[in-house]
């Protein structure tokens, strides 16, 4: 084991994009080693809702995924690569706009396309101006869960030359009528990010289901687990942040495992 300093906590607020007209916070986790060599290089995770990722004070229902206090664990344990945590506020009311790829009767919903074009174009070219960040797909991960986590397959199929790693928790894939099972099986891949796929077996009466459906598409496109996806079921969670902050630790060790991407 290794000493490592805490890392801390950045954040922009206000963060207004050209492409969307609501503005929202951006909050960054550098973890400790980052200034231990000034010319260290790391990968970097974009999730979404951050709100809910470091504060309990900011996060649903007072429930923070606590990923600030896991990964200093995982990386003076040596378990994870050193990485630097991009969390996205979402915006409220307009979470489902955002965070869905088409609209659906009575929901609304349908921008995930220029969320899209904020992320890639706008946040990312900002954080690799802020933070010494790694390039490539490979040192790049994106991040979600419920429409997070929808939003999340989603792009990471349109940008599967930006993201090289995918955590999905337990996605609504019942949005528009499983909308997404349709564009996996139709997407023209020349790359597979690596996968992180879980639900909870108490999120609802069709979760499981719908996860396995999405699990047998993406093999039907070419994962393989225990090669690049991690699917998992985990037995009595439900929908919320204290069953997500559980999941932290893991998919980290899979998407980010140590030796993994130190320059």
């Amino acid at each position: 084991m290794r000493e490592a300093g805490p890392g801390s906590l950045h954040k922009y607020e206000r963060y207004r994009s050209r492409f969307l007209r609501t503005e929202r916070d951006v909050i960054v986790y550098v973890p400790g080693v980052y200034d231990w060599n000034p010319h260290r290089r790391l990968p970097v995770l974009y999730l979404q809702d951050g709100q809910n990722l470091f504060d309990p004070a900011t996060a649903f229902a007072g429930v923070a995924w606590r990923v600030g206090e896991t990964a200093d664990r995982l990386i003076a344990e040596d378990k994870i690569q050193p990485l630097i945590v991009v969390g996205i506020y979402n915006t409220g009311k307009k979470r489902i706009l955002e965070y869905t790829p088409s609209r659906a009767p009575r929901l609304g919903g349908g921008g995930a396309n220029r969320y899209g074009q904020m992320l890639v174009e706008e946040i990312k070219p900002f954080i690799e101006s802020k933070y010494r960040i790694l390039a490539g797909p490979g040192n790049t991960g994106l991040g979600g869960s419920s429409l997070g986590g929808l939003l999340t397959m989603y792009l990471g199929l349109r940008y599967a030359e930006v993201f090289g790693k995918l955590a999905v928790l337990s996605p609504s894939v019942w949005w528009k009528q499983r909308c997404l099972l349709k564009f996996v099986s139709r997407a023209r891949l020349h790359s597979h990010p690596r996968l992180w796929l879980d639900t909870g077996t108490q999120e609802g009466a069709h979760t499981v289901g719908d996860s396995r459906k999405l699990r047998d598409a993406l093999f039907q496109k070419g994962w393989r687990l225990g090669e690049n996806m991690h699917y998992e079921e985990f037995e009595g969670a439900q929908h919320n942040e204290a069953a997500w902050a559980q999941r932290v630790g893991p998919l980290l060790q899979f998407l980010f495992p140590a030796g993994e991407g130190a320059v």
